[in-house]
């Protein structure tokens, strides 16, 4: 039996895909979270054969969570499901250390035959998004660089920024001037544009 564990926020979402999952006769849910905030401890502790995870979570996205457990050695695999299918997550996940990433879309068979992959120790990667990651130009932005313009991008204020990832506000706003004279823009919102259109956000 397959022991799998799902962080979902969305209730509605969660419930269905639990409904789901349990129709598969060797596939088991043994718990499902509905924030990122802990997520790590509560996967140690029941170390499931895979941990299956939205990106979009309170507390801590689901890439965090992945690096986190990879960081902390979890023996636990991790199936990234979501609906935000954009080539720099994919970059991320991989980064992250993630064993599969699949989106929101695709079928029940698909998301059960690649727990099962999972599990196995192989991979499941979609492939459509794969090869759409291949074409994406490689960012010129630092990691951080990154974070700071993503946090951004959601609409947080210096201040906000430097709270959410533990910076001085001075330091915050070198990184968008850097941000803003690497990518040439014109100010922060046009960073942000030309960062999302070119797939590093």
């Amino acid at each position: 039996m397959i022991r799998i564990l799902l962080v979902e926020d969305m209730s509605m979402l969660r419930r269905a895909l639990v409904a789901l999952i349990s129709l598969e006769e060797d596939i088991e849910v043994i718990a499902e979270l509905d924030t990122g905030a802990g997520a790590a401890d509560r996967i140690m502790a029941l170390r499931p054969d895979v941990a299956v995870l939205d990106i979009e979570l309170p507390g801590q996205d689901g890439i965090a969570i992945a690096e986190e457990l990879h960081r902390r050695g979890c023996p636990s695999r991790v199936l990234i499901l979501t609906s935000l299918g954009r080539p720099t997550n994919l970059r991320r996940a991989i980064a992250a250390g993630v064993h599969g990433f699949l989106l929101k879309d695709g079928s029940p068979d698909q998301l059960a035959d690649s727990i099962r992959a999972v599990a196995a120790g192989k991979r499941a990667f979609d492939p459509d998004l794969t090869l759409a990651a291949l074409d994406v130009v490689e960012s010129p932005l630092t990691a951080r660089e990154t974070d700071v313009l993503r946090i951004a991008a959601t609409g947080c204020d210096v201040d906000e920024i430097a709270s959410t990832l533990h910076l001085s506000t001075g330091t915050v706003r070198n990184y968008l001037t850097t941000v803003v004279h690497k990518l040439g823009a014109r100010n922060r919102v046009d960073a942000i544009r030309i960062a999302t259109a070119s797939g590093w956000l």
